[in-house]
């Protein structure tokens, strides 16, 4: 059995105490099969035989995404999907080679269903208009499974529709077996708040936002958007998600602003002006990610996002470093 076909066998059965030897398992075949991250290891002097800890894996820069294939054994498969990142018509956008649709699909619904209960007891309506506008994008995609797996009656997605989501939100709510799921982009969900606000459709939902202003609205602490969101859907928490195209994984918030991941997705946090000093003890810093469903891409991604650690794990995204491109799927400035 190929590495590969042995390592997704075990994926969706990691847990907190042996994720740490598969990632470590993973990145030495990254380290080997990924060419971006192999010619990124090598200027680095990085031997990968002498890494032996999670903590010191080399962590490859997000960018990579924009400017690499970040493939491994690129000449064996063909991608069956791309996925692309968000952004303006100035900003180069993010690629993510998937070779196995499925695989994102099933591990992204894992995930949903380890934390909300099965999806067949859901009914999901998005409003996402700038990634349905834009295309290939990887949070269509799972929200368009989580629909076809709940079985719902509804249409799951609704471009500038508010009168249909109206709609579609009252029938949903009429059936007793099912809880209903808002999943939106930021700046629609305020626009559906600001534009309906008091409108019963609108009440005893579970309200999930996937951050993003698109430069439709000013940008605004998380806080604060949660707080007017909330004058309009009611006094329950707003939810979030954090996921970003270069993720096959997803971590949540349930109203809190803690994000929580599954054993599959780890945060470490590392000093912002040393991208080597990574640690699984900082209280704050820049996110490190492990995602241990990117087999076929990398793993080990340094990202631009900045959080606070919680002795439980859980940790909050407090914003973004300078310079740094407004990503619109899993960050509020």
């Amino acid at each position: 059995m190929s590495f590969r076909a042995d390592y997704l066998l075990q994926l969706p059965h990691l847990t907190d105490a042996t994720a740490p030897a598969a990632a470590l398992r993973l990145f030495h075949y990254q380290a080997q099969h990924c060419p971006p991250y192999r010619e990124f290891l090598a200027a680095l002097g990085c031997t990968p035989a002498s890494v032996q800890q999670v903590e010191a894996i080399p962590f490859l820069p997000i960018e990579f995404f924009k400017t690499h294939q970040v493939r491994t054994d690129a000449t064996e498969w063909e991608p069956q999907e791309v996925f692309l990142s968000s952004g303006t018509t100035q900003q180069q956008r993010s690629h993510h080679y998937v070779r196995d649709p499925q695989l994102y699909r099933q591990h992204a619904a894992r995930i949903f269903e380890q934390y909300y209960g099965p999806l067949t007891g859901w009914t999901v309506l998005a409003l996402l208009p700038s990634y349905l506008e834009q295309g290939q994008s990887s949070l269509v995609a799972m929200v368009d499974y989580f629909a076809q797996v709940s079985g719902q009656r509804q249409a799951a997605f609704f471009l500038h529709d508010h009168a249909a989501l109206l709609s579609a939100l009252r029938e949903a709510k009429q059936d007793p077996s099912r809880r209903v799921l808002l999943i939106g982009v930021s700046y629609a969900l305020l626009d559906l708040a600001a534009a309906h606000a008091g409108d019963p459709a609108l009440h005893d939902l579970t309200v999930l936002e996937t951050g993003g202003m698109k430069g439709r609205r000013r940008e605004m602490i998380r806080e604060e958007l949660h707080a007017e969101l909330q004058q309009a859907f009611g006094p329950r928490g707003i939810h979030s998600e954090y996921g970003m195209t270069e993720l096959l994984g997803q971590a949540y918030s349930f109203g809190d602003g803690r994000f929580h991941a599954p054993p599959q997705l780890r945060v470490l946090l590392r000093d912002p002006s040393d991208p080597f000093s990574v640690s699984d003890t900082r209280s704050s810093g820049a996110i490190n990610v492990i995602d241990l469903a990117n087999v076929d891409s990398c793993a080990f991604i340094e990202t631009k996002d900045l959080a606070r650690m919680h002795p439980d794990g859980s940790f909050e995204v407090l914003g973004r470093l300078d310079n740094s491109d407004i990503r619109g799927c899993n960050q509020l400035v």
